[in-house]
């Protein structure tokens, strides 16, 4: 039987730019949290690294000369000093390139998988040290656990213990390039965000967050205006306490007391082309 690894998607519940090193990376403040869904990694030992797409999303991917589970498997090869391979299957559930991290989930399991297949255990640094090498996602999700995000994403902290919430995602479709929304953002950079040490429920969150925002929303809403088509969807429907874009983009968020409510709104916004799903938190 083949070891299996979830890769959850992850979402930023609010994004702040709050400035900028001198080699033109954002510093961000985030606050990342990874719903029940997301794309699955499995892996059977094997001579040679290889990685075999399926999905309603592998499609997508398969122009990719190099996919980044396969960078995160050389590397993690490289690292513990390994000369096994492996024949790896990515179900591709989550849009690409959409702002919920699923390409860096799929690297993130890719470490948890093979470091499983293999029987290693890397030092627990150098790891991290691999994940950001990989992208800024990449360290948040490989716990994957709700977390506060700073730096270019490399520095984590405990989240705000989080109340039961359901959540629905929406995409619309459509691809965006994180590079291209940075640069169509304009005005200076937001303050980091005070938050409690946690909420009783899911509309006391609500609330807070509300009072919040994602930098990068305006430019993206400006690139591609479907976004904001998908945002007043979610607005509109029962129940919803937030809605929010996620990272840079294209997919949006609704916060919902339950899972219940999540599911039967991403079930009335779902319209054709667009991709959508609700559920719990």
């Amino acid at each position: 039987m083949p070891f299996t690894e979830a890769a959850p998607a992850k979402v930023n519940l609010f994004l702040h730019v709050v400035g900028r090193r001198a080699d033109g990376y954002h510093l961000l403040d985030s606050l990342a949290v990874f719903p029940r869904i997301g794309d699955t990694l499995r892996a059977t030992p094997a001579d040679e690294l290889v990685l075999a797409l399926e999905g309603p999303f592998g499609g997508a991917l398969q122009a990719e000369s190099d996919n980044l589970v396969l960078r995160a498997a050389r590397g993690l090869a490289e690292l513990a000093a390994v000369r096994a391979g492996a024949r790896l299957t990515l179900v591709k559930t989550l849009p690409v390139a959409s702002g919920i991290g699923g390409g860096s989930a799929d690297a993130a399991a890719a470490l948890r998988l093979l470091a499983r297949l293999w029987g290693i255990s890397p030092a627990q640094e150098a790891l991290h040290a691999l994940a950001l090498r990989l992208g800024a996602d990449v360290p948040v999700c490989l716990p994957s656990r709700p977390a506060r995000m700073g730096g270019v994403g490399e520095a984590l902290s405990p989240a705000p213990a989080l109340p039961v919430f359901g959540m629905a995602l929406v995409n619309p479709g459509v691809a965006v390039a994180t590079p291209e929304v940075f640069r169509a953002r304009t005005g200076g950079f937001s303050p980091l965000a005070g938050l409690p040490g946690g909420w009783p429920d899911a509309a006391a969150m609500a609330r807070d967050l509300a009072g919040l925002g994602n930098d990068l929303q305006p430019p993206a809403v400006a690139l591609r205006p479907v976004i904001g088509e998908v945002l007043a969807a979610l607005r509109a429907t029962p129940g919803c306490l937030l809605a929010r874009m996620s990272g840079s983009g294209a997919t949006c968020f609704g916060v919902y007391a339950d899972a219940a409510a999540a599911a039967a709104a991403a079930d009335s916004v779902h319209r054709p082309g667009w991709w959508a799903w609700g559920g719990a938190c």
